[in-house]
């Protein structure tokens, strides 16, 4: 998916009088963050994998400088968290761990701000930063909380793709076949989200293939 900044500003010319009542900040932060959601979303599914971890700390270090300045956004936060989580992923070794402990923090942040957890895109997130860092003494890593954060995820958008793909892969790790089994069925029934249409569909495409081995 890629950036389509003139027909948005061409949308808000054509509101007119509501437009101008609106405050030029809030107007400034949705167009930022709607940027950077759909650069991630190129970024996540588009580019070869030797250009993703560059292109990521950069859409990384413009997304903190947001929640700088938005630090009462839930939904800024948890897209921080989101590209944070993926900066560290791509990263890898020892010197993402710090990284990933951001991510953590900024995402724990935006759920004491909304319980739904962007709609519960920053407790998949968690779960899969639980379920992929070490554990102590090393990181934070741990399969019981990760398994928490999925099922909430779960519970809050119950016909995700993503949330039940994540979820089943979890379970599947965890040795639990039936129950992955349930949630990559889930995920290749789920409806996919607006404007991550591309990652979605690429997860539905995964279910299947867990199906297929299961």
């Amino acid at each position: 998916m890629h950036v389509y900044p003139l027909p948005r500003l061409l949308v808000a010319a054509a509101l007119g009088s509501t437009l101008a009542l609106l405050p030029l900040t809030a107007i400034a932060y949705e167009s930022e963050l709607f940027s950077l959601k759909n650069r991630w979303e190129h970024t996540v599914s588009d580019l070869p994998a030797n250009q993703r971890e560059s292109t990521l700390k950069t859409l990384a270090s413009e997304a903190t400088a947001l929640a700088q300045e938005n630090a009462d956004q839930a939904d800024v936060l948890a897209w921080q968290g989101i590209i944070l989580a993926s900066y560290a992923r791509e990263r890898g070794g020892f010197g993402a761990l710090s990284v990933a402990g951001d991510a953590r923090d900024v995402l724990e942040r935006a759920i004491a701000l909304d319980p739904q957890g962007a709609n519960g895109s920053a407790y998949v997130t968690l779960g899969a930063l639980y379920d992929n860092v070490p554990g102590r003494p090393i990181s934070f890593g741990s399969s019981e909380k990760a398994g928490q954060m999925f099922q909430r995820a779960v519970e809050v958008r119950p016909d995700g793709i993503d949330v039940n793909y994540y979820y089943a892969a979890f379970l599947l790790d965890e040795g639990n076949t039936e129950a992955a089994r349930e949630h990559a069925e889930r995920a290749v029934n789920g409806i996919p989200r607006e404007q991550r249409e591309l990652s979605d569909e690429a997860l539905r495409r995964e279910a299947q293939a867990m199906l297929s081995r299961l």
